[in-house]
């Protein structure tokens, strides 16, 4: 089937080139009149398509749909299958990251907490600045809000730096029910097993090799990988520090969070209600039973699938 576009152009070229009719031209190709002399009267989007540039070029790693959200916070009255159009016209692809390759095994649900401060989760990102200097940063995500509530960096990073900071954190929040992190040395030191004893916090470790079971500060790392350490070079500390600290505000406040209703984590967290979220979420979790229901095979991978993906 050949475009309306490509079928004006091949009347036109026979019009020129044969000096045929309009009519003849149309008769030869096999097209309709009404296609040929068809005026479009789609308005050019000119001030929506320059905004929208411009936030892509500010927001690179952000796709036509987070732009759809910060366009109608701004009053642009846009429908998103037009911005989608404009969005591939203006070539504003975001680039995938390739990722590595995972063994396919069983899965089982994730409980979801049911309030803000039900259960923090606990996680470290490295880095390095331009001087070849090893850079730590400390990820502290509320489960059920979405909110980032802390970025440490620092060049180290010890057990009771880790409890001093989650001090001034609870200082300004609140105590959290439970705490999720991995066996990291800095996690499993002394200095972490006596604060959890003195604060009486629940300190949960997932299992060994299974950063799924701590998948909410997982997806959040990916997040600040793809969105700031991957686009931003650091030449200092003190550099390092401020970004973080700016991002984490812009994701808290501006950045709109697909899996709350796009709303930001502030938002969803200012007008959280525990009646009305209920009825969406479970205490067991999204779905009601596991995936797997064949408790002979639990737990067992496909060797075969495993090899297939490398």
């Amino acid at each position: 089937m050949v475009a309306p576009a490509a079928q004006r152009d091949a009347v036109a070229y026979l019009e020129s080139t044969h000096k045929m009719s309009e009519r003849r031209a149309c008769q030869v190709i096999g097209c309709c009149r009404m296609t040929i002399r068809y005026a479009s009267r789609r308005s050019d989007d000119a001030v929506v398509r320059e905004r929208m540039k411009a936030m892509a070029h500010e927001r690179r790693r952000f796709g036509y749909r987070r732009l759809h959200v910060l366009l109608r916070r701004e009053g642009h009255v846009v429908n998103h299958k037009r911005l989608f159009r404009l969005y591939r016209e203006e070539n504003l692809n975001v680039r995938r990251r390739g990722g590595r390759k995972r063994a396919i095994g069983t899965r089982s649900p994730m409980l979801l907490p049911m309030a803000p401060n039900e259960r923090w989760s606990l996680d470290f990102v490295s880095d390095q600045l331009t001087d070849g200097r090893r850079l730590r940063i400390l990820c502290v995500v509320d489960d059920c809000t979405r909110e980032c509530l802390a970025l440490v960096a620092d060049t180290s990073l010890s057990g009771g730096r880790v409890a001093r900071e989650l001090d001034q954190i609870i200082a300004q929040r609140g105590k959290p029910k439970m705490i999720v992190s991995d066996n990291g040395t800095e996690f499993t030191s002394n200095a972490i097993l006596t604060w959890a004893d003195r604060s009486r916090v629940d300190w949960h470790y997932i299992a060994p090799g299974k950063p799924n079971q701590n998948a909410f500060v997982e997806s959040f790392n990916g997040r600040l990988r793809d969105e700031l350490l991957n686009e931003t070079l650091f030449g200092s500390l003190a550099h390092a520090r401020a970004a973080l600290q700016a991002w984490q505000s812009d994701y808290n406040t501006q950045r709109p969070h697909s899996r709350i209703g796009w709303l930001t984590p502030a938002e969803y967290a200012s007008n959280f209600t525990p009646r009305r979220d209920l009825a969406l979420r479970s205490m067991r979790s999204s779905a009601p039973v596991t995936a797997a229901h064949d408790t002979a095979n639990f737990g067992k991978t496909n060797r075969r699938s495993e090899l297939k993906r490398g």
